[in-house]
Parts: C-alpha cells; structure tokens; sequence
C-alpha cells in the first residue's frame, strides 16, 4: 500500500506539470473551447470507450470459462477497470497482470490456472496489438499522414518492434516446455549456488509441477484454435472502440467546423501514440502520451483545438477508467475484510 501511496502522488506532481505544459500558453482560449464542447459527443466518445472494455472484458470471460470456471461478464468488466487502475499507476503498465492474477484467486481459480489465463489473454492481446501496428503502419504507408514527424515514426517503429517481441517471447515460453524446464532449472541452480534458494531439489520439483500445468494450459490453448480467434477479434474490436474515441472528442469540440481528421486518420494516430506510450517508462505513459498525441493528431488540428482534445482524451481514456477502477478495487478490500 505504501508503495501505491507514493506512485499515486508521483503520477499527480507528473499531471500537473503536464497540465501546465499544456494549458500555460492558451489558458482561456482551452477553457472557453471546453465550456463550449458539444455534450453529446463527448459521451458518445466515453460510451465508445467503454464499448471497447466490454469487449475485452468478454475475451477475459471466454478463456476463464474454457477453464470450467463460471465468472460472470460484471465480474470481468470490473476486473478489467481495476487492471486500468493499476496499469495506470506503475511504470510500462507492470501492476496490472499480477492484480489480475490476485483477483482470480481471491476469486476461487488455483494460481496455477489463474496465471495461465492472465498469460494466454495477453499473448492474445499483444497479437491484436501488433496486428493493429501493421494495419497502422501500412496505411501510413500509403496514406502519408506523418510526413512531419519523421523522429516520431522511428519511435513508433522501435515500439512496434518491442512489442513484437514481447509476443514471440510469451509464445516461446507458452509453448515450449523443454525450454521453460531448462530455464527453471537452471534459475533455481544459480539461485541455490548464491544460496539465495534452499532444497535445490525440492524447489525445482515443484516449479517443474508448475511448467507442466502451465505447458498444459497453453496447449489447451492451441487446441482451442476457435477461442483463439473470438478472442483476437474481441481483442481487435476493442482497441478499433478505444483507438477511434479521439475522432469523437475533435467533434464535440470543432463545432461543425471541418477538420482534416478522418476516422481513418483518428485510429491510426491512436495506434501510434499508444506504441510509443507502451515504452515510456513512467506510470501512465505520462508525458511521452501526451507528447505523441500533440504531434500526430498536430498533422489534423492546431493550437487550442489540438490541447483541448488532449485533455478530454486523455480524461476519457485515462483519468476516468483509473478513477473507477481505484474505487472498484477499494470495494473489493472492504468485501474481503467483511468475508
């Protein structure tokens, strides 16, 4: 908790100096333009958004229920805004597997199948990701909307290609099971050597238990190949919802005035803001999202229009789900002190 405590004031010094950054030059022109926004969209771009959770949380639902586990839509929803939460206050958004995995248990799955589940759902995860990046990259390709921001698309490229290989390396780990048990044997033999590990050979019987039902789950997995595929569109549905939400935010604020920005336009600088966020090192992204987003979405809209869109944006996308899931997740503590 104390740890939580210090990223939670960490991410709030970040905001502000963000919001500064942000607003410091324009002030009353951002202000003016939000008291201004069109109501109706704004909510069409959070009803949008939540959409996309919806479908992520049915993907969650779908593999824990291939386990034999009944675990409800609500329940995965709200598991899902809690992930927001943790994601959000840690940084490369490390806080939110391992939360998964906790909620799970608490939730009567054995660790084992819990953590089966967290690793399938991301490997599945991270191919949309990635797919989304060559869809992304392809139709920059041939549409030229960065033209300007060459230093930018290195870094997207750089990001894409991080994430690419975090998706090999899970499906490498997943899937074979001589190299996890090489792994673990090895691991716990150093780790016995600096004796930091004692009963080297009962350590690494259990963990070759654990590597077995884990190899296991994941060739369930690969049998399921109708799963695997429900799942990545659920997947790719969800981040279409979350990538396309901008386009809604620059309508509520351009009051009719027509802008370059297209749907088309709005999801592919979306995927490319997201990539680059997926390295910055700082709880949210912070700062490097924001940084992203004021240079791609610039190629479409200036000045006040631009920063406020940013703010809106990142509230939605951002502010919002950590608020829900920060209160979601103290309902669960007080639930688990009352059980």
């Amino acid at each position: 908790m104390k740890s939580l405590k210090k990223n939670s004031i960490i991410l709030l010094l970040i905001t502000i100096v963000v919001l500064i950054c942000v607003l410091k030059d324009d002030f009353m022109n951002i202000i003016n333009t939000l008291n201004h926004a069109n109501l109706f969209w704004i909510l069409l771009a959070l009803f949008s958004f939540l959409i996309g959770i919806a479908f992520e949380a049915r993907a969650y639902q779908e593999i824990i229920e291939e386990y034999q586990y009944q675990y409800s839509f609500q329940k995965s929803f709200k598991m899902l805004l809690i992930t927001k939460f943790f994601n959000g206050i840690t940084p490369f958004s490390s806080g939110g597997q391992p939360m998964q995995v906790y909620l799970l248990k608490k939730d009567g799955i054995r660790l084992t199948k819990a953590t089966n589940i967290i690793i399938q759902n991301f490997i599945i995860y991270q191919a949309a990701l990635v797919t989304y990046g060559l869809i992304a990259i392809g139709f920059n390709n041939y549409f030229h909307f960065f033209e300007k921001v060459n230093l930018l698309k290195h870094l997207v490229m750089f990001g894409f290609f991080m994430n690419t290989l975090v998706m090999i390396g899970l499906i490498m780990i997943s899937f074979s099971n001589k190299l996890n048990h090489f792994i673990v044997e090895k691991g716990i033999a150093i780790l016995a050597k600096l004796r930091l590990v004692k009963n080297k050979e009962e350590k690494q019987e259990t963990w070759r238990e654990k590597v077995d039902d884990f190899h296991e789950g994941a060739e369930y997995l690969k049998k399921n190949k109708m799963l695997c595929l429900r799942t990545f569109l659920y997947n790719m549905i969800y981040l279409t919802f979350n990538y396309g939400m901008p386009y809604f935010v620059v309508l509520a604020l351009a009051n009719n005035e027509i802008t370059p920005l297209t749907p088309l336009a709005a999801i592919c600088s979306s995927a490319y803001v997201l990539i680059i966020g997926s390295f910055v090192p700082i709880p949210g992204a912070s700062g490097g999202i924001e940084y992203g987003y004021l240079r791609f979405f610039g190629n479409f809209m200036k000045g006040t229009l631009l920063k406020a869109s940013l703010l809106i944006w990142r509230t939605i996308s951002y502010y919002i789900p950590m608020l829900m899931g920060g209160i979601l997740f103290n309902i669960r503590l007080k639930e688990g002190e009352h059980e």
